[in-house]
């Protein structure tokens, strides 16, 4: 099976050159668009690693304006790609403002083959090798625990929390609605802590009938019960030295809420039939789904339980309250899955990603996961649209997120911030933001910002 053709996007409105251009590109998959509203649509649409573009571009074919409107758009929307530019002969000062507006190289007609090929080559490796470093340094700090990843500000808090919390003895409280990666923050806290060479023992207490629930915990001696052939210890026997995970304990029996307390109290466990009080050393870590403290003003949950097992709490934000989370995870899930199915899925298209990111996401992580493994098998494309993830399009505008206007954003709003602080002292807002006053001056400039704002 050959190597799939790297895609390289030309954009230049001259027939003859644009035949000279595939000629010389013949071993890429060459796009040509002719103006700047073909290219963006190719843009969107191939996603080019790199983008070979002259500078005059109609209606101005005979100036740079439309051309260095491409460029600055075409960055907006992919900050990562390379854009060489292609100027006229000599023409050496905006080739240099085109650099600086973000061009990896430029290249002044008339055309020399061997040496353009050379530079898209280039451009190839160095995407290549900026993206491998993006992937590693995603993998180092896409979250602080290992196998959870969380970009937004509330799951990187939790993520803190849990790391701090590990290395301690203290009773762990995990609040989230069901699909928001409870049990994942439990086996994250167990391997960060010194108990992590030991089991770690999970019990869904809302999935074993009540009957059964206090034996599956504490185990039984034999003749205990019909069926009890021979003595058994309980899962918090088993996780002794360990970590014991008590998920939905919102649903757990009263009456064995009162003999969960006294094991968390005393340390001691009690089978079912005997006599014998055995000593267990245990980390507990419970989770549920339920309002608690509404539990025990509706007489469901023992209060005295609820504050032995909250000596920590951490609250899991659910997935549409995580801004970008949803984008990252939907990414890894698609590499993850589409490398165990061995498909040839890349990406999201531009509607899938915009419908990731408004829909609400009722059953968080877990039903994100589950409609991207969906999608990975029906896909019929390259990249995964809307429909294969069964979520509705929200339209066709631009994509509501993009970095650079996000960066632009921050920074007026720390300008506006720091003069509203210094009452309009240009000395002091710079020494604050710690940056010089002609620095200060030219970030004013840029944003058409007055002393008095």
């Amino acid at each position: 099976m050959s190597e799939e053709k790297k895609t390289l996007l030309v954009v230049e409105d001259d027939p003859g050159l644009q035949s000279q251009l595939k000629w010389c590109f013949e071993g890429y998959e060459v796009v040509i668009a002719e103006d700047r509203k073909s290219a963006i649509t190719e843009l969107r649409r191939c996603e080019p690693k790199v983008v070979l573009q002259d500078l005059g571009l109609p209606p101005d074919a005979e100036g740079v304006s439309e051309g260095m409107a491409t460029l600055q758009q075409m960055l907006a929307i992919a900050p990562d790609i390379k854009v060489i530019v292609v100027t006229g002969n000599a023409d050496t000062d905006n080739a240099v403002r085109a650099v600086g507006h973000g061009a990896y190289d430029f290249y002044q007609k008339p055309l020399d083959t061997e040496v353009l090929q050379l530079i898209v080559q280039r451009a190839f490796n160095m995407w290549e090798l900026e993206e491998e470093n993006r992937q590693l340094l995603a993998r180092k700090t896409a979250s602080p625990l290992e196998g959870f990843i969380a970009t937004s500000d509330k799951m990187l808090q939790v993520c803190r929390l849990i790391e701090k919390v590990a290395p301690t003895t203290a009773t762990t409280l995990l609040l989230g609605e069901s699909g928001t990666g409870k049990e994942l923050l439990a086996r994250a806290l167990h391997n960060l802590s010194p108990r992590k060479s030991e089991a770690f023992v999970a019990i869904n207490c809302a999935a074993i009938p009540e009957n059964l629930l206090e034996s599956e915990l504490f185990g039984y001696e034999k003749g205990a019960f019909t069926g009890a052939t021979k003595t058994t210890p309980g899962k918090i026997e088993y996780a002794s030295g360990g970590t014991l995970f008590l998920d939905e304990l919102g649903d757990m029996p009263l009456a064995l809420q009162a003999k969960l307390l006294r094991f968390l109290q005393e340390r001691v466990v009690e089978r079912v039939g005997g006599r014998k009080e055995l000593p267990v050393d245990v980390r507990v870590v419970c989770a549920t789904n339920q309002d608690l403290k509404e539990a025990i003003a509706g007489n469901r949950f023992r209060e005295d339980l609820y504050y032995r097992i909250s000596e920590v709490t951490a609250a899991i934000p659910p997935l549409r309250e995580r801004p970008g989370d949803a984008v990252v995870l939907a990414r890894a899930f698609l590499q993850e899955f589409a490398r165990q199915q061995g498909r040839p899925l890349r990406n999201f298209t531009h509607d899938a990603l915009q419908a990731i990111e408004s829909y609400d996401w009722p059953g968080n992580v877990r039903e994100l996961e589950n409609k991207v493994k969906s999608a990975v098998i029906m896909a019929e494309g390259k990249t995964v649209t809307a429909e294969d993830l069964a979520l509705e399009p929200v339209g066709t505008g631009s994509y509501p997120i993009n970095l650079r206007a996000v960066r632009l954003e921050a920074e007026r709003k720390a300008l506006k911030q720091v003069l509203s602080i210094t009452d309009g002292n240009i000395s002091k807002a710079a020494e604050m933001l710690g940056i010089s006053r002609p620095t200060f001056y030219d970030l004013m400039q840029k944003h058409e910002m007055s002393e008095t704002v």
